[in-house]
């Protein structure tokens, strides 16, 4: 007896157990979850002529039904949109399409829930935008009539509804008179406030324009056609002004320095081009070439060769396509033997890092001038202070004249300031002393402009 109520308290102790284990209904179920909702096309929906349709894709687990509402701007209550469900891994993939329109431009809201066992939801906002409406406006090309060749500044501003559109490529396009169809020249990027401007070589008589293509937020847009007129260009005369052989007169065996400027017909500067330094002994008649150098810029060369005999110097240009060669005016050196090395103990100087700026300056403004004195100290190169002199010769002289003295301080800079009235060269000149002697530094030519 004994023995079988043991069995049974065994029994009911074992059932029990496993009742205890067993999970009831409500614990074996889960929640359900959700991802963040993707838009394909991603945010902003730029909207162009034609409806865009966006694709909102979610998932979820442990769901058994989803749904995605959408809340135009402005409103406070949302619009359910179709999903379609597909298996998704361990997951289920929701899927719904809607297509919007330039008339539903704005801030969007949406509201993707997940139902279970309880509700799991995700929200989120994304932007409708109407495409830029661009505009390419002030467009112009300048000057109206030029020389083939020659270059025109073509120029206008980019809008995008209205304001300027930075950043953008403009293609400058062209189209002969008598021709069909524009072709591309060059392409510019858009600046602050939308503003572009480039150079391009006109060849023919036409019509230019500007056309922006377009991105994936503003629509294209072309400029109206501005035309300019293009001459056969026949030669033109060149000239070479303000040619200088320095320093007059040289020792033999010194350097000269040869500089001018060459120029075309209506008297602009002719870059880029070779121009020649010829030599005539005093008592000869034939001219001997001696170096030669190319044009900058602004037309301007700079060369240099020994004195070896008194004579006259000049220079020549043998003239390029659509423009006449031409020869300056000859500029006579006297040579002369050095002077023997003096037997006072006096040491040498030097004017250097001279410079005259700004360049170009405009007629009636200040010209600056810097520049440092130094003298042989036992071998090194010290600062120096002494008066120094301000030389300028104006462009066709002969000779130089003195403008101001100014002085350095113990370092050896040089500063002075004179307004500038006509294009010439400038230089420094230290007269010497007691100690040390003089020296003259190097020539800066400046270009006076009204």
């Amino acid at each position: 007896m004994l023995q079988r109520i043991r069995v049974a308290a065994v029994a009911l102790a074992t059932a029990a157990g496993v009742l205890a284990l067993a999970p009831s209904a409500s614990a074996a179920a889960k929640a359900p979850s959700i991802s963040d909702v993707d838009l394909s096309p991603g945010s902003p929906v730029v909207v162009f002529d034609k409806p865009v349709a966006v694709t909102f894709t979610f998932t979820t687990a442990d769901a058994k039904t989803a749904e995605l509402q959408l809340k135009p701007p402005g409103l406070s209550v949302g619009t359910p949109v179709e999903l379609k469900p597909a298996p998704f891994g361990l997951r289920t993939k929701w899927t719904g399409t809607k297509s919007f329109e330039a008339k539903d431009a704005g801030k969007w809201s949406f509201l993707a829930i997940a139902h279970g066992d309880g509700e799991k939801s995700v929200s989120g906002t994304f932007d409708i935008q109407k495409a830029l409406v661009t505009k390419i406006v002030d467009f112009g090309a300048s000057p109206g009539e030029v020389d083939r060749g020659d270059l025109i500044r073509v120029s206008g501003r980019l809008l995008a509804d209205g304001k300027g559109y930075a950043g953008q490529s403009v293609a400058i396009t062209f189209r002969e008179k008598g021709a069909d169809a524009y072709r591309g020249v060059t392409t510019v990027t858009t600046g602050r406030d939308g503003w572009f401007a480039t150079k391009v070589r006109a060849r023919a008589t036409g019509y230019w324009r500007a056309e922006f293509g377009g991105n994936k937020e503003a629509r294209a847009s072309v400029s109206d056609s501005d035309r300019v007129d293009v001459r056969v260009r026949h030669d033109r005369d060149s000239r070479i002004a303000g040619f200088d052989a320095s320093p007059e007169p040289v020792d033999k065996g010194a350097r000269l320095n040869f500089t001018g400027t060459l120029q075309a017909e209506g008297w602009r500067a002719l870059p880029g081009q070779r121009v020649s330094i010829f030599f005539r002994a005093d008592g000869s008649r034939r001219w001997e070439y001696v170096t030669s150098d190319v044009t900058n810029r602004d037309g301007r060369f700079w060369a240099s060769a020994t004195a070896e005999s008194s004579g006259w110097w000049r220079a020549a240009f043998a003239g390029t396509e659509g423009v006449r060669g031409s020869v300056s005016d000859a500029d006579q050196v006297t040579v002369v033997e050095p002077t023997p090395p003096p037997t006072a103990e006096k040491s040498v100087s030097r004017v250097i890092k001279f410079n005259a700026y700004p360049e170009p300056v405009k007629r009636g403004k200040y010209l600056k001038f810097r520049g440092k004195l130094q003298i042989d100290d036992s071998g090194s190169w010290e600062g120096y202070a002494g008066k120094v002199a301000l030389y300028f010769k104006p462009v066709g002289a002969h000779k130089w004249q003195y403008v101001k003295t100014t002085s350095s301080g113990d370092s050896g800079k040089l500063y002075a300031r004179v307004k500038a009235w006509k294009s010439g060269s400038w230089k420094f000149v230290f007269g010497g002393d007691d100690d040390f002697y003089g020296d003259s530094s190097r020539r800066d030519y400046v270009r006076v402009t009204r």
